[in-house]
C-alpha cells in the first residue's frame, strides 16, 4: 500500500548555535529539521526570492534542469530514521518518447531549496509525519521569547 503524502510548508526559520532549525508544519503538526547555516542562508534567499549577480549552486541546478526541459515536480520527504531525514526529489521532462518522470534520493534540505527556487510543493508521508515529534508547544515558546 502506497503511503499517504501530506502538503507541508515551512513555519520558520531560527538560528541555533550549529545552523538552524527549520520548523515544518503538516497535518496539524508541528516539526524540525535540522540545517547548516549555508542552506539555511540558501533557503531564506529562495524564500525572499532574492537575485543573485551569480548563481549560487541551486541556481545552477535549476537552470541546467531548464535547459535539459526538466523540471522540479515535487519533494516528498519519506522516511525519518534517529533524527535523519531522507526525501525524494521529482523530476520530469518530455522527450521524443513522451513525458518522463525522474524519481532521485537526496538531501530534504536541498531538495526543499530547489522546491522553493522552483515554486514547487514539498510533502511529508504519514510515516513520517506519525514517526516526528510534534513540536508545536516547543515553537510557541522560541516564538514568545524572541526579542
Amino acid at each position: 500500500m502506497k503511503p499517504n503524502i501530506h502538503l507541508i510548508s515551512i513555519k520558520s526559520i531560527i538560528p541555533t548555535s550549529n545552523g538552524s532549525a527549520v520548523f515544518l508544519t503538516g497535518r496539524q503538526k508541528i516539526f524540525v529539521l535540522y540545517v547548516d547555516k549555508t542552506i539555511d542562508e540558501t533557503m531564506q534567499m529562495a524564500i525572499d526570492k532574492v537575485e543573485h549577480e551569480r548563481p549560487l549552486s541551486h541556481n545552477l541546478i535549476t537552470h541546467m534542469l531548464d535547459g535539459l526541459g526538466a523540471e522540479v515536480e515535487r519533494v516528498i520527504i519519506n522516511h525519518v530514521d534517529n533524527g535523519t531525514y531522507f526525501s525524494r526529489l521529482i523530476i520530469s521532462m518530455e522527450n521524443e518518447i513522451g513525458h518522463k518522470i525522474v524519481e532521485l534520493d537526496s538531501r530534504p534540505s536541498d531538495s526543499i531549496v530547489l522546491a522553493l527556487l522552483s515554486g514547487k510543493p514539498i510533502y511529508a508521508s504519514d510515516n513520517v509525519i506519525d514517526k516526528v515529534e510534534d513540536m508545536s508547544e516547543i515553537y510557541q515558546k522560541i516564538i514568545n521569547t524572541k526579542p
